[in-house]
């Protein structure tokens, strides 16, 4: 297994997957007015990420919290359903959402009204969907670093030669020294995505569920990969088109989640601008410009990097397209018929029930017995 493990990491770090032709890793020894870097520095990523879920928790407690309440947004305590193994099961193995027949039988086997069986279910979804607060306190946090990332990657960037001609990105590759500013850029990137997938499983799940997780594994394969090819100066240009329109769809979100109507419906057209501007126009003309055709300027050669990457990019150009037809959807319906409501969140139901009849679901519950699938058998009979 050893040996197996010794030679895959061989081919792995092989220099003719990394570097141009006569490169080297020894030639990534920091020397004197050189610094390169190195792909051991990419391990801090995770205790990283930690420290952005110490953060977090902070800022959604002690800032996102009574932002909320400033805003309006109360937190509404969700009422749980009486405990029912019949139900339960059937919630569980067979569906959320039985049909009429179905919720007729169930009735029937639980000694309870179909009036019930309805609230029922109606609280149990209820208790899966994430809280307006929550949700605030989710879209607190990522516009706050999607604002702060935003805000940083211009500081860093102004300066810099290859903001305003994309060809310098390639000027004096690969022997391009790592800066200070760049190091803290990427590990702040890398980690917050390593967070992201951490909380996936507790964050509110959206129907585009699967598409934020090959994102975020793309982001970080895209940018670790970046990092130990020393393809930096790209990388960061790359950071900063994602996270400058992001910011504008967590503060509408905020807002929304508020019922502040109008500033919600501003910040999101704001957004869906930027979205076009930065994923739609820039992206694939300029980032994707630079990656797929200047490298074939400076080299007849391509490494199997320039593959590599360049199908991360692709597989990110095309989530964009996705989310910019959803976001198209969006503002089609918004201007047509004042609706600006995302179809990838489910509305929590409303839900209401009387002590009496509360007390006939805790009763009925004690007769319900039986498995999921003899209810359904029974209920078409």
């Amino acid at each position: 297994m050893a040996h197996i493990l010794k030679t895959l990491n061989s081919w792995f770090w092989w220099e003719n997957i990394w570097m141009p032709i006569n490169v080297t890793w020894a030639h990534f020894v920091d020397r004197e007015g050189l610094v390169f870097p190195k792909p051991h520095q990419l391990y801090a990523t995770i205790p990283y990420a930690f420290v952005l879920l110490i953060i977090r928790f902070l800022s959604e407690r002690y800032i996102a919290i009574p932002l909320a309440k400033a805003l309006g947004i109360k937190n509404v305590r969700r009422v749980k359903p009486q405990p029912n193994p019949v139900l339960e099961s059937y919630f569980r193995e067979c569906s959320k959402h039985p049909s009429q027949s179905e919720i007729q039988g169930l009735a029937k086997k639980c000694n309870c009204t179909v009036h019930l069986v309805e609230k029922w279910f109606r609280r149990r979804r209820n208790l899966e969907i994430p809280t307006v607060l929550r949700k605030f306190q989710e879209a607190f946090w990522r516009f706050s670093f999607y604002l702060t990332s935003s805000i940083a990657g211009f500081i860093f960037l102004y300066d810099k030669p290859w903001f305003y001609d994309i060809w310098q990105t390639w000027v004096g590759y690969p022997f391009q020294t790592l800066l200070p500013s760049q190091y803290w850029y990427y590990m702040a990137e890398i980690s917050f995505y390593w967070s992201l997938l951490f909380t996936l499983g507790i964050d509110n799940k959206r129907k585009d569920f699967m598409a934020h997780v090959v994102h975020h594994l793309a982001a970080i394969g895209l940018m670790s990969g970046s990092w130990c090819g020393n393809y930096v100066r790209l990388g960061t240009l790359v950071i900063f088109v994602h996270d400058t329109a992001d910011f504008w769809l967590e503060a509408a979100k905020m807002f929304n989640y508020a019922r502040w109507e109008k500033t919600c419906n501003v910040l999101f057209i704001i957004f869906s601008i930027a979205f076009f501007i930065t994923r739609i126009i820039l992206f694939p003309c300029w980032i994707l410009r630079a990656t797929l055709y200047q490298p074939t300027y400076y080299s007849t050669t391509p490494v199997i990097a320039y593959f590599l990457f360049n199908g991360q990019l692709l597989i990110l150009q095309g989530l964009h397209l996705y989310w910019g037809y959803l976001i198209f959807k969006i503002l089609r319906r918004f201007i047509f018929l004042k609706d600006l409501k995302d179809d990838r969140s489910d509305e929590e139901e409303e839900d209401s029930v009387t002590d009496n009849e509360e007390e006939s679901t805790k009763n009925g519950s004690k007769n319900g017995c039986g498995s999921s699938k003899h209810l359904l058998n029974s209920s078409h009979q």
